[in-house]
């Protein structure tokens, strides 16, 4: 049986960190202190639990732009690698644009790295459509 809960605390942001290494990697306390930033500033992070293992993760903000109103852009999102292919991020996924429906948002909205085939093709069948590129500048 599988239920999401949102990690809102130091325990929960370590109990969530082997899994999020596998998308960003850091080092635990440079984690750490950004979720406490990020947390102040609204960022969300629920985890997907299968029988009480830890397997999908999703961190999320709400945001108001002019493009698209109330909306909630999705940061970051990994399913355990032993774990994937199971279904458990599609179901993350799902849970996450209900979030934002119940908050009236009125897009879901993410971006993946060009590299990341596989991801699109699951963004896809999710019914995700490609809507933009993202530029970036290092400074």
């Amino acid at each position: 049986m599988t239920r999401v809960e949102e990690l809102d605390t130091e325990a929960g942001w370590r109990a969530a960190y082997p899994v999020m290494q596998e998308l960003r990697p850091q080092e635990e306390a440079t984690f750490l202190g950004r979720m406490e930033r990020m947390y102040d500033e609204g960022y969300r992070l629920f985890g997907l639990y299968d029988d009480g293992d830890l397997v999908s993760l999703a961190g999320v903000r709400e945001l108001m732009t002019l493009y698209h109103g109330n909306h909630v852009w999705v940061y970051d999102l990994v399913t355990t690698e032993p774990r994937r292919s199971e279904g458990f991020g599609a179901e993350l996924l799902a849970w996450v644009a209900d979030w934002a429906r119940e908050r009236g948002a009125n897009v879901l909205e993410l971006a993946s790295g060009l590299w990341r085939e596989d991801a699109h093709a699951f963004y896809e069948r999710e019914g995700m459509k490609k809507f933009c590129y993202t530029f970036t500048l290092e400074l």
